[in-house]
Parts: structure tokens; sequence; C-alpha cells
């Protein structure tokens, strides 16, 4: 099942979904700067082999839900989102207001 429906974070609009699959389900908050996401994330791939595409992404492990997504910290970022501001312990939150 896919869920896909918008979240607002302090006046601001942000869509949420949800890939349930078996055994996992994949999490991830975005708006047209960037996204976090679930443990699925491979941030060392986004900076190495698809550094050219300047991804601003963060990842926080160990969340089985959108909230849980929303507020655990960031465990890691891309390059593209440290020249945002964002940096790992941010709460996903906390990254996702510095991609406005």
């Amino acid at each position: 099942m896919v869920i896909i429906e918008p979240i607002m974070i302090k006046g601001h609009f942000f869509t949420a979904v949800v890939v349930q699959l078996p055994k996992t389900t994949l999490l991830t908050v975005s708006n047209n700067t960037g996204y976090i996401m679930c443990g699925a994330l491979d941030v060392g791939l986004l900076n190495s082999h698809l550094a050219d595409r300047k991804i601003v992404a963060g990842r926080a492990v160990g969340v089985k839900t959108i909230d849980e997504l929303l507020t655990a910290p960031l465990e890691s970022v891309t390059y593209e989102a440290e020249q945002l501001g964002i940096t790992e312990g941010m709460t996903g939150v906390e990254a996702l207001l510095k991609m406005i």
C-alpha cells in the first residue's frame, strides 16, 4: 500500500509518503528543495555517485511512522543539506524547516 498525504509544519506544506513493503516500510517527507527519509536512504551514494545532482536529504534510522521520522534525530545528511545548515542530530522537523 502507498499513502501520500500533505502535511503542514509551521505554515509550510510538505508531502509525506508511506510505502508499505514486505517486512519494512519506506517513509519520506519532502518539498521542492529536499527530503528526509527512513534508514533505507543511502546518503553515501547520494554524496558520491549522485553528487552532481546536488540532492538535499537527511536520514533517520529506526523510525516506523511519519511522526517518528519528524521527531527523530538525523543520523546522516548529504553535503548539499549541510550547505543549508542541516546537520546530523537535528530533528526531521528542524531539517525540513531549513529546506524552505
